[in-house]
C-alpha cells in the first residue's frame, strides 16, 4: 500500500530514537489544557488553565516556531529530532498547532461557556443588551475607545503600516462610492492593549461582559464615514520573538544597547501566524498571505461563537467577584530544618545548620529577610548575588539599594537577556547602578540562569559567609506559585565554591576544580554523564544502582544516550519531567528500564534535582539547570550537592512523593503521547501539591528511593 505524505512522516517520527522537542512542548500544553477539562475545577479554575495554554503557546509561535522560521527564511539546514527536514517538519508541527487550537476553541464554546453562563456570568455581543445598556456601551466608545482608535489606510500612496505583536486588530476593506471593485483599499484598526478586554454591564442577577472586539465591531463604521465597507476582519497576528545576539568586538561597549535594539526588532519581526475571525474578507486575508510570505497552515480560523485570544480571560480570573471561587493557597509551612522560623536570629542559625527551602510550601520570606536584614546589619560587608527575574515591585532591589545606601560592597549580575523580561530587567539594574551597586548586565555569549547568593559578614574577629543556592528567581510573586529549592548556609566548601564562581563571573578567573558545584558550560554534561555511567557500571556488576532525576525539561541527546546506556545495563531509571521530553521510555531494547513521568497541577513543578544511588553513597544535587543542550553549553549554570542527611532525604522525598502522586500526574508513552495517571481501586488519592503541606518528620528520615 502506497504511503501518504502524512503516513510516511508519522513513521520516520516513530523509527527515530528521540522525540521532537517540539512536538514533545505541544503534548506538554495538552496536559496543561487537560487541567481546564478537570470535572473538579471551578469553571473560573477552568478560564486560567486556558489563558496558561494560550499565552504558552504565543510564546511558542514566537520562540519555537520563530526560530524555525530562521532556518527556513535564510535556508538553513536543519533535522529536527523526528529525523524530518525544515519544510517536512514545518508541515507537521502546523497540523499537530490546527489541532490543539482546535481543542482549545471547542472545549472553550462547548463546555466553559455553558458553565460560565450557569455561574451569572455572560459573554454576549451588544445585541444582547437591553436599550439602556446599549446606549451605555455607546457612550463608553464614543468617550473612551473611538479617541484611541486610528485607522491606517495601505494603498498606492501608503506605506504598509506596522502591525503590532499580538494585538487585537480589525482589517477593514473598503471602496469610495462609484469605483470599481478593483479599486478597493485595505486599513488596518488596531485594539490598544491597554483597553480592558471586556465591558462589563451588571445585572441584579447577571454580569455580562461584552468583548472590546463587539464593542468596536458596532461602531467601526464611525471610523469610516461616506465610503462603503465591504469586509471587516478581525485578526491578530504572532510575530518571530526569537533573536540572538550577534558578537562584535565591541560587544561589552555597546552590549545595552544591542539589547535594545533587539527587543524593537521583535516587534517587528516576521509574521509567523495569523488568528483570524470566520467570515474574513479572502481579497485581504490573501494580500497578508503573499506579504507575509505565509502559507495557509499557518493560518487559524475563529468562528464568531468564540474569542480570539484567550489571555483576555485573565480579567475575568483576576475579577474581585470571583476571588472565592478560586481555591486559596494554604498558608506556608516552617520547613523541616528550621522551626525557629520567625523565633530565632537567621544568622546565628545558620552558623549551626543549613536550611532547606521548598517553596511554595516553605515561605520565601525567609530568603527576602535574610537580605533585608544584611543591608540593614553594620557587620555585613558585602552582598553578591545574580538576577534572572524579579517581581514588578521587588523587596530585593529595596534591600540591594539600602545596602548600597549604607555603604556596603553590592555586586549584581543582572541577566538582561531574561526572555520577555529584558526591559523589567534594565530598568531594574540601572537603578542599582545609580545607587553605587557594581552592575554586570550578563555576560556576553551566555545566559546566566544560576541562582546565588553570597553574603560576607564580620562578627567579632571572624568572618562568615552566608550562602543561598536555588532552583528559582529571587522573585517573591512567582514563589507563591512555582515549586522550587533553596539552600540556605554557611557550609565553607560551598562558600568557597560560590566566591570562586562569582569570581569566575565577575572577573577574569578559572578554578581548577570546585568541590560541591557542578557548574555549567564547563563541565556539568561531563559530569553528569559519569555519574550516570557509574550506575550502569554498577549494575554491570551486580551492585545496587538506580538513577531519579527532576527538571523542566530534558533534550541533550548525549544525556539522553547516556540514560538509554544505563537501562540497558539494568540501572533503574525514573524520571520527572514537567514539559519537554526528547527521550522515549520504555522501548524494547533501547529504554526498558525507564519510567517518565510528568506532574502539571495547581503549582508549576521548576525544581530540578538530581540523585544517583551510587551503591548507597549517595549523591544528590539540586539547582537550576535543565538538562538541555543551552543549559550546558550557552548558560552559567550550577547545581549544588545537598550532604547534611536531613536534608538531602527531603531532596529524596521530593523525589518519592512526586513519583507517587496519581492526580496530577501524566505517564509518558513510548510513542511521545502521555496518559492521566489515577488512583487505582482501592488508593486513595495523593496529590503532592497538598500533601507537602502536611509533611511528616519521620516518614521523611525513612525514605528510601530503591527497593
Amino acid at each position: 500500500m502506497k504511503l501518504e505524505v502524512g503516513d510516511r512522516y508519522d513513521s520516520v517520527i516513530h523509527n527515530s530514537d528521540l522525540v521532537s522537542r517540539d512536538l514533545s512542548w505541544l503534548k506538554f500544553n495538552e496536559r496543561v489544557l487537560d487541567q481546564a477539562k478537570k470535572a473538579h475545577r471551578t469553571v473560573f479554575e477552568k478560564l486560567k488553565f486556558l489563558a496558561i495554554t494560550a499565552s504558552n503557546l504565543d510564546e511558542f509561535f514566537m520562540i519555537r516556531v520563530g526560530s524555525l522560521y530562521n532556518y527556513l527564511d535564510y535556508d538553513k539546514e536543519r533535522i529536527d529530532y523526528s529525523g524530518l527536514r525544515e519544510e517536512p517538519f514545518k508541515s507537521r508541527l502546523m497540523k499537530d498547532c490546527q489541532i490543539f487550537h482546535q481543542d482549545q476553541h471547542d472545549h472553550f464554546t462547548k463546555n466553559i461557556l455553558p458553565q460560565l453562563s450557569e455561574e451569572g456570568t455572560i459573554l454576549c455581543n451588544t445585541s444582547k443588551l437591553s436599550t439602556e445598556e446599549q446606549e451605555k456601551v455607546k457612550q463608553y466608545f464614543q468617550r473612551a475607545i473611538y479617541p484611541m482608535l486610528t485607522p491606517m489606510v495601505y494603498d498606492g500612496y501608503r506605506t504598509f503600516p506596522i502591525l503590532m505583536n499580538k494585538l487585537l486588530i480589525f482589517g477593514v476593506v473598503t471602496t469610495s462610492p462609484g469605483e470599481r471593485k478593483d479599486m478597493r483599499k485595505l486599513s488596518f484598526v488596531q485594539i490598544p492593549a491597554n483597553i480592558p478586554r471586556f465591558f462589563e454591564v451588571e445585572r441584579e442577577d447577571a454580569l455580562l461582559l461584552i468583548p472590546i472586539e463587539e464593542v468596536i465591531r458596532e461602531n467601526i463604521v464611525s471610523l469610516f464615514r461616506n465610503v462603503e465597507i465591504e469586509g471587516v476582519s478581525l485578526f491578530r497576528i504572532t510575530r518571530n520573538g526569537d533573536f540572538t545576539l550577534e558578537e562584535s568586538e565591541d560587544m561589552d561597549a555597546n552590549f545595552l544597547e544591542e539589547v535594545k535594539r533587539k527587543l524593537m526588532e521583535r516587534k517587528t519581526g516576521r509574521v509567523v501566524r495569523i488568528e483570524i475571525e470566520e467570515g474574513y474578507s479572502k481579497w485581504m486575508l490573501n494580500s497578508l498571505l503573499e506579504r507575509w510570505n505565509l502559507k495557509m497552515d499557518s493560518v487559524f480560523l475563529v468562528k464568531r461563537s468564540s474569542m480570539i485570544d484567550f489571555t483576555g480571560l485573565w480579567q475575568i480570573v483576576g475579577n474581585k467577584k470571583f476571588r472565592d471561587r478560586l481555591p486559596q493557597i494554604p498558608e506556608p509551612v516552617k520547613p523541616l530544618s528550621y522551626q525557629e522560623e520567625g523565633r530565632a536570629e537567621i544568622f546565628e542559625i545558620l552558623k549551626e545548620k543549613d536550611i532547606l527551602l521548598h517553596h511554595p510550601y516553605n515561605n520565601i520570606d525567609s530568603i527576602l529577610d535574610l537580605i533585608e536584614k544584611a543591608a540593614e546589619d553594620p557587620d555585613v560587608m558585602a552582598i553578591k548575588m545574580t538576577i534572572y527575574r524579579l517581581a514588578k515591585e521587588s523587596r530585593i532591589t529595596r534591600a540591594l539599594l539600602k545596602a548600597a545606601e549604607n555603604g556596603k560592597h553590592v555586586s549584581v549580575l543582572f541577566e538582561v537577556k531574561a526572555r520577555f523580561d529584558e526591559e523589567n530587567n534594565i530598568r531594574e539594574a540601572k537603578k542599582l547602578q545609580k545607587a553605587g551597586c557594581f552592575v554586570i548586565y550578563g555576560i556576553t555569549h551566555l545566559k546566566t540562569h544560576t541562582k546565588l547568593l553570597l553574603i560576607v559578614r564580620k562578627d567579632s574577629n571572624e568572618i562568615t559567609r552566608y550562602v543561598h543556592l536555588g532552583s528559582g528567581n529571587y522573585n517573591e510573586d512567582t514563589a507563591r506559585l512555582y515549586t522550587d529549592i533553596g539552600l540556605m548556609t554557611t557550609n565553607e566548601v560551598l562558600a568557597n565554591d560560590v566566591s570562586e564562581f562569582f569570581n569566575v563571573i565577575t572577573g577574569h578567573s578559572m578554578p581548577s576544580q570546585y568541590k560541591n558545584l557542578i557548574t555549567a558550560p564547563r563541565d556539568m554534561r561531563n559530569q553528569l554523564i559519569e555519574y550516570i555511567e557509574q550506575e550502569a557500571e554498577n549494575s554491570r556488576n551486580g551492585l545496587p544502582s538506580g538513577i531519579f532525576i527532576k527538571v523542566n525539561s530534558l533534550e541533550d541527546s548525549e544525556i539522553i544516550y547516556a540514560l538509554y546506556r544505563a537501562s540497558q545495563s539494568g540501572v533503574t531509571v525514573k524520571l520527572i519531567i514537567r514539559g519537554i521530553c526528547c527521550l522515549r521510555p520504555g522501548r524494547q531494547g533501547l529504554s526498558e528500564n525507564i519510567e517518565v513521568i510528568s506532574i502539571v497541577g495547581d503549582f508549576l513543578e521548576h525544581s530540578r534535582i538530581y540523585h544517583f544511588h551510587n551503591n548507597g553513597e549517595t549523591r544528590t544535587y539540586a539547582g537550576s539547570a535543565d538538562m538541555m543542550v543551552r543549559s550546558f553549553d550557552k548558560r552559567l549554570e550550577s547545581l549544588f550537592k545537598v550532604e547534611a542527611p536531613l536534608l538531602e532525604k527531603q531532596l529524596m522525598n521530593i523525589l518519592a512523593y512526586n513519583l507517587k502522586d496519581n492526580a496530577n500526574a501524566y505517564v509518558m508513552q513510548e510513542d511521545g503521547s502521555y496518559l492521566a495517571k489515577s488512583p487505582k481501586e482501592g488508593e486513595e488519592v495523593f496529590n503532592v501539591h497538598k500533601e507537602f503541606f502536611n509533611l511528616d518528620p519521620e516518614k521523611v528520615s525513612q525514605v528510601q528511593l530503591l527497593g
